[in-house]
């Protein structure tokens, strides 16, 4: 399938996506189910959205609502659930109107929004009333040509999405998205500063929800937001800014700070996302983190919490997927580079790439520091053997994803956790 599409013109492809949108927006009275029966909620950002959606759907349970999600780690309504295992954030051939058929007895509805799901015309015939921005940063710029044009495909949820808009204010990109109209627009923050901006003189439907008396450990993260303090067990900066995406979403709801402080604080972690699989006898985390402003974020936030400096940072780099932003690849061996004591580039998810190819791209931005094995549980066995007493072991890539994709469409079962552990056990034995 992928090869047929390489041949068919653009304008067909096109066609072809915004036919199963319409059929599947009629088949499954998308435009009656989705404006009457529930309130639906699209997330968009480069990072932290499958987060930020749980948190949502969170903050509406304990709120006494039900709730169902679509993200890249599950599908869920109510209380039934089921682990996303098609790698595919906003799956098509009809998937979303039917689960969104399915959800119909729910309150809310919270759907992850990618740029490529947009392009694909999978959010046509949804009828979004709130739209959340988390942070924009250069991704998926091969397939969408630019930068630009990559914005341009998030900003369409927020054309759409008439109720709400949750903006992340620190973004620099917030400007573009600050003019579409919604009935109310409700603004998220670290920084104390005043707004000149000729929108906030000329606008008064808006709210700024900042986050005052920040403290960042290695034991969590925490906040006061308008007298109510937040204490969350989550480590790192970025999620802060998720966790005030989350509030603001339910300040705009009608909800507590009080049931919103309860809903967060039982937030333990999220699969694959700065996961902390073994705490003895040193650290290993694993998080998705794929692009390099998240790579980055996560490399800073555990360099920071570094207690004892002589812990070393050694990273098992999963280099970068095959089939797209081959741009990338260079700049996460370089980022890697600055932050890591060991790097260890290893395989992703080459599809039908050469995967040495692709490595060796990713090494290249090591000028030489990194080290190269193929093998990806290799690699892992490479970092735990190598590990002292209080290193921390990063691997980064897949998450909580459980496939490793090959050529010829091929899906090897995969999970970095699951390695991790069946690895470190090996290793205590011997």
């Amino acid at each position: 399938m992928k090869r047929i599409k390489k041949i068919i013109p653009g304008f067909l492809l096109n066609f072809y996506h915004y036919c199963f949108a319409l059929i599947g927006g009629v088949f499954y009275r998308l435009s009656f189910f989705t404006s009457k029966n529930m309130t639906v909620i699209g997330v968009t950002g480069t990072s932290g959205k499958t987060t930020t959606v749980e948190m949502i759907a969170r903050i509406l349970e304990e709120a006494g609502y039900k709730v169902g999600v679509l993200s890249s780690v599950k599908f869920k309504i109510g209380s039934q659930e089921e682990e996303n295992k098609l790698k595919m954030t906003m799956p098509g051939r009809m998937m979303i109107p039917k689960f969104l058929r399915r959800a119909r007895k729910c309150d809310y509805v919270v759907l992850e929004v990618t740029s490529e799901g947009i392009k694909q015309y999978r959010h046509k015939f949804i009828h979004f009333d709130i739209a959340v921005l988390t942070n924009l940063s250069p991704e998926h710029i091969e397939s969408h040509g630019s930068f630009e044009k990559y914005r341009e495909a998030k900003l369409k949820l927020f054309q759409i999405a008439k109720k709400t808009h949750i903006i992340n204010l620190d973004d620099e990109n917030k400007d573009y998205f600050l003019p579409f109209p919604a009935e109310r627009k409700y603004f998220f923050s670290l920084k104390n500063c005043r707004q000149k901006e000729k929108f906030f003189q000329e606008n008064k439907n808006y709210q700024i929800i900042r986050a005052e008396n920040i403290d960042i450990s290695n034991q969590g993260i925490s906040f006061i937001l308008k007298g109510t303090t937040f204490r969350l067990n989550l480590l790192g900066k970025f999620n802060i800014y998720n966790a005030l995406a989350a509030i603001s979403l339910g300040i705009s709801e009608g909800i507590s700070l009080e049931t919103c402080k309860r809903a967060l604080e039982k937030f333990k972690k999220m699969p694959g996302r700065m996961e902390v699989v073994v705490k003895s006898p040193f650290t290993v985390i694993v998080d998705y983190a794929h692009t390099p402003n998240s790579l980055e974020k996560v490399y800073k936030t555990i360099k920071e919490g570094l207690k004892n400096k002589k812990s070393k940072m050694i990273c098992v780099l999963g280099s970068c997927g095959g089939g797209r932003d081959k741009w990338k690849r260079p700049v996460l061996g370089e980022i890697a580079a600055t932050y890591c004591d060991k790097v260890i580039i290893t395989n992703e998810d080459p599809y039908d790439d050469d995967p040495e190819e692709i490595i060796e791209n990713v090494f290249q931005g090591t000028k030489g520091k990194g080290e190269k094995i193929l093998d990806r549980r290799e690699a892992i066995r490479k970092a735990l053997e190598i590990s002292q007493k209080n290193d921390i072991v990063i691997i980064t890539g897949k998450g909580s994803e459980p496939w490793m994709c090959v050529e010829k469409g091929k899906k090897i079962p995969w999970d970095d956790r699951q390695i991790v552990r069946e690895e470190l056990r090996r290793l205590l034995e011997k």
